[in-house]
C-alpha cells in the first residue's frame, strides 16, 4: 500500500545491486530502495558509472540539465555528467555519475593516489545533483565511508542553500572495518573553506583524515545492520578504534537487521534452482541436493549430510577455524562439503588441498557463481558461518528460508537471526556457539550432524527456520519510522 505522506530520500552509495557489487552493501541498497519505492516514497539513487557496471537490462537516458558539468575539488577541475537509468526489474531510478577520469577503472575500489578524490567527488556530486533537480530530500542516506562526508558538507560548504533546510542525514555502517583513512595531506581537496575545525582534531594532528569517523560525528542519525552489531561496535573489541565516539552517540545509533530480497531468494519461485519447494512440500529440496552433489562430483549417499559454505575467504569469516576443525572432522564423521568463494591465497590453497585429498566428499569452486550460490543454499542440509564478527550476514537468512540449518557463531546479525535449537522443546532454528575456538566449532558441527539423524526433529528445525520473516517489506518499515521521527514528517 502506498504511503499517503511520502518521504523524499536520496541514496548515495558506492555500490548498488545488481549494477555494482562487491558484497552485502550493494544488496542492502538495491533491496531497501526498491521496498521504499514500492511503499510510495520518492527515492533517488546516485551511483558512480563504473567501467565495470553491470548494464544487463539497463535502460540509460541522458538528463539534459545534468550534462557538461564540473566541480572544482582543491586544484582539480573535474568534469562530469549524470545520466538516468531505470532498473527494468524494480523501477528504481538510479542516477549514474559519469566521470571516466575517476571511475574508468578495473574495479570499484583502487589503491591509487586519487582514491580519496573519487569519493569526495561522489559525496559532493550527490548534493549538487539535488540542487540542480531542486530536489529537497527529507533524508540523505549515506552508506559506509564512501559517502560519509555528506553530513559534514551539508553543515559547511552547502549550509547556505535553504533547499536543504529540512534535510537530515543518516549514515549506515555496513562494516566498521572499512573507514576510508587517508593522509592529512588531502586536506586541501576537502574544500572546507576555513571550516577545517570541524574535522577530528586529534586525527589531523596525527596526520590522518578518517571519512567514516567524520560521518559519525556529523550525521543526524547513525544506523547499522543488526541490533547486536550496534552494541558490539561500542566496545573496544569490535569498534575498530571508533568505540568511544559511538558510545558518545549511543542515543542516535540504531541497529536494524538487514532483510532478504524475496524476489531473488525464495525457494518457492527461485528460477535458478533445479526444483522449487516450500514448507508444505520439501520434495524439491531433495532434488536440489541430488542435483547439486551430482554437479559437483560428490558421491556420498543421498542421506549423508551436506554442509554448504558461500563466503569471502578472509579472516573475518572464521576460515582459520575451519582449517583447524574440518580435516579431522571429515575423517571421523560422514558428511560432504561444498564451498564457493575466493579471497586470501592461504585459504584458497587450504580448500584446494582438501578437495584434492577428499575429492568424492569435498568440492571447492574458486570465485563467485550466482547460480551455484543458489544451488548450495537450496541443496545443502547445513550452512557454516563461524565468523569472528558479522555486522549482519545474509547467507544465514537465505539458509533459513531454504530449510538449510545454519551453524553460526553468536555475533552481530548471526546472533539476531539464528536461535539455538532446543531438541526437547523442538524450538530454535540453528546451531549457535559463542567462544571463537576450534573446540566450540567442532561441538557445533557434531551437534548438527547428530540432530540430523533424528529426521522428525530435523524437519521441525527446518520448518522453524522457513517460518521466519526476514523480508525487506518488514525491515524497511523500521527505516521509515526512524526517517519520519528524524525529519518530523
Amino acid at each position: 500500500m502506498a504511503d499517503n505522506n511520502p518521504l523524499k530520500i536520496c541514496f548515495a552509495s558506492s555500490e548498488f545491486a545488481p549494477l555494482a557489487k562487491t558484497g552485502g552493501l550493494a544488496d542492502v541498497n538495491g533491496a531497501l530502495s526498491t521496498q521504499l519505492l514500492r511503499a510510495g516514497h520518492d527515492v533517488r539513487v546516485l551511483l558512480p558509472d563504473y567501467a565495470t557496471l553491470n548494464r544487463e537490462g539497463l535502460f540509460v537516458e541522458r538528463v539534459d540539465f545534468l550534462q557538461g558539468l564540473s566541480i572544482q575539488i582543491g586544484p582539480w577541475k573535474i568534469d562530469y555528467a549524470i545520466d538516468r537509468a531505470l532498473l527494468s526489474a524494480t523501477g528504481v531510478p538510479v542516477y549514474l555519475l559519469r566521470c571516466p577520469t575517476l571511475y574508468d577503472r578495473s574495479g570499484l575500489y583502487t589503491a591509487a593516489a586519487d582514491e580519496h578524490l573519487r569519493f569526495i567527488f561522489l559525496s559532493r556530486a550527490a548534493i549538487e545533483m539535488c540542487q540542480r533537480m531542486r530536489f529537497a530530500p527529507d533524508i540523505f542516506h549515506c552508506h559506509d565511508w564512501h559517502t560519509s562526508l555528506i553530513p559534514l558538507y551539508l553543515k559547511t560548504v552547502y549550509a547556505w542553500d535553504k533547499l536543504f533546510a529540512g534535510t537530515r542525514s543518516v549514515v549506515t555502517i555496513h562494516n566498521i572495518g572499512y573507514q576510508g583513512i587517508f593522509s592529512a595531506d588531502i586536506l586541501p581537496d576537502l574544500d572546507l573553506d576555513g571550516a577545517e575545525q570541524y574535522l577530528h582534531q586529534e586525527d589531523l594532528a596525527a596526520g590522518r583524515i578518517n571519512f567514516l569517523k567524520t560521518g559519525l560525528l556529523f550525521a543526524d542519525l547513525l544506523t547499522t545492520v543488526s541490533p547486536t552489531y550496534a552494541r558490539e561496535i561500542q566496545g573496544e573489541q569490535y569498534g575498530m578504534g571508533l568505540h568511544q565516539l559511538l558510545q558518545s552517540r549511543s542515543d542516535t545509533l540504531v541497529g536494524i537487521l538487514n532483510g532478504v530480497d524475496d524476489d531473488e531468494w525464495n525457494p518457492e519461485n527461485d528460477a535458478l534452482i533445479p526444483q522449487t519447494f516450500s514448507r508444505s512440500d520439501l520434495s524439491g529440496k531433495a532434488v536440489c541436493k541430488q542435483t547439486l552433489m551430482r554437479e559437483l562430483g560428490l558421491t556420498g549417499a543421498p542421506e549423508q549430510p551436506l554442509i554448504g559454505v558461500v563466503t569471502r575467504l578472509v579472516g573475518q569469516k572464521g576460515i582459520d577455524l575451519m582449517q583447524r576443525v574440518l580435516p579431522l572432522l571429515l575423517t571421523k564423521r560422514e558428511f560432504s562439503l561444498a564451498v564457493l568463494g575466493s579471497g586470501e591465497p592461504r585459504f584458497e590453497q587450504f580448500f584446494s588441498w582438501m578437495q584434492q585429498e577428499l575429492r568424492s566428499r569435498v568440492c571447492f569452486y574458486r570465485g563467485y557463481n550466482n547460480r551455484l550460490a543458489h544451488w548450495i543454499e537450496a541443496g545443502s542440509d547445513m550452512f557454516l558461518m563461524p565468523s569472528i564478527y558479522e555486522p549482519c550476514g545474509l547467507n544465514q537468512m537465505y539458509s533459513l528460508k531454504y530449510g538449510t540449518v545454519p551453524i553460526v557463531r553468536e555475533t552481530g546479525g548471526l546472533a539476531d537471526s539464528v536461535q539455538l535449537v532446543d531438541p526437547g522443546a523442538r524450538t530454535g532454528t540453528g546451531i549457535v556457539f559463542r567462544e571463537y575456538d576450534e573446540t566450540r566449532l567442532a561441538w557445533a558441527i557434531n551437534l548438527a550432524l547428530d540432530l540430523y539423524n533424528d529426521k522428525p526433529l530435523w524437519k521441525q528445525i527446518m520448518n522453524n527456520g522457513m517460518s521466519m520473516d526476514f523480508s525487506w517489506q518488514r525491515q524497511a518499515k523500521q527505516y521509515v519510522s526512524l526517517f519520519r521521527q528524524l525529519s518530523g514528517k
